[in-house]
């Protein structure tokens, strides 16, 4: 007797990943839905989470890594993860996801639209789960997300007032304007990455206070941001929001009549030059 597929969608707590949850319920029978806990989001994503699961009328598996942050901070010696050693997404996102999977065949539905076909979510290269793409195949885009949520009644996560998409708190893609977004409504959390960051600097003998130069990403090597560390970051607080604050201006007046979202999303500035893990923002 061949074995039965399992169907599974993985909800990141950002918008895209939320909207697919959405869309895909009863029209596949007994979907399974799940998200990586890596005991770091932000409050407005277990807050979002509750409510989805309220929505689709059944609970949404919590896959926690076997260690948190922690261990794989000492496992990788005190190094914080960057862009060039994400050594968070694939311990504590992606082996979780195939440990839960095990052998079993699988379909792996990928929150990814029909307007960015050319991005990449989480795609196993295990031989038992196959991708889906259903906004893809459907034709659905960026307005068609934002319409199934509002449909559905649930709106977007709170935290898209100041962040422009979901993941842990010390995600080092966060923007300069979204790490001081994060001290004006989490100070905790903020004083949380400082005390993570400054036993890095620490360790590696390089003050807190240091000048990273034009040397960005060899400042990645000890803080959360390019090319400073948060203090410094929180120092010219000022001068970040008052930068954003001209980006989104510019946003606003290039393209009118489009949602909040989509301006946050679109207004960088000098200091804001990366695109984020797709595995944790979709």
């Amino acid at each position: 007797m061949a074995e039965t597929e399992r169907h599974i969608c993985g909800i990141s707590g950002g918008k895209d990943s939320s909207a697919l949850a959405v869309y895909l319920r009863g029209k596949v029978a007994d979907m399974e839905y799940f998200f990586c806990d890596t005991g770091a989001e932000l409050p407005e994503t277990y807050e979002y989470l509750t409510r989805l699961e309220v929505l689709l009328g059944q609970p949404i598996v919590r896959l926690n890594a076997e260690r948190g942050f922690d261990h794989w901070f000492e496992v990788f010696r005190g190094t914080l993860p960057s862009p060039q050693m994400r050594w968070c997404t694939r311990n504590m996102k992606i082996k979780p996801i195939e440990a839960w999977i095990g052998d079993e065949p699988a379909v792996s539905y990928v929150a990814i639209r029909a307007d960015e076909a050319n991005r990449k979510g989480y795609i196993s290269t295990k031989p038992n789960i196959k991708s889906r793409f259903p906004f893809v195949e459907d034709g659905i885009d960026r307005d068609g997300v934002m319409r199934i949520l509002e449909d559905a009644g649930i709106g977007l996560p709170s935290y898209y007032e100041w962040r422009t998409r979901s993941g842990c708190y010390f995600c080092f893609y966060q923007r300069k304007a979204e790490w001081v977004g994060l001290a004006d409504r989490h100070p905790e959390l903020f004083e949380r990455a400082v005390a993570i960051e400054q036993k890095v600097l620490q360790d590696a003998g390089v003050g807190g206070d240091a000048d990273f130069g034009d040397q960005a990403m060899r400042g990645r090597s000890y803080t959360w941001s390019g090319g400073e560390s948060l203090p410094q970051l929180h120092a010219r607080r000022d001068e970040i929001l008052r930068k954003h604050r001209d980006a989104l201006a510019h946003s606003r007046r290039s393209r009118q009549n489009v949602p909040l979202l989509e301006s946050l999303a679109d207004a960088l500035d000098e200091d804001d030059d990366m695109t984020p893990c797709t595995v944790c923002a979709l």
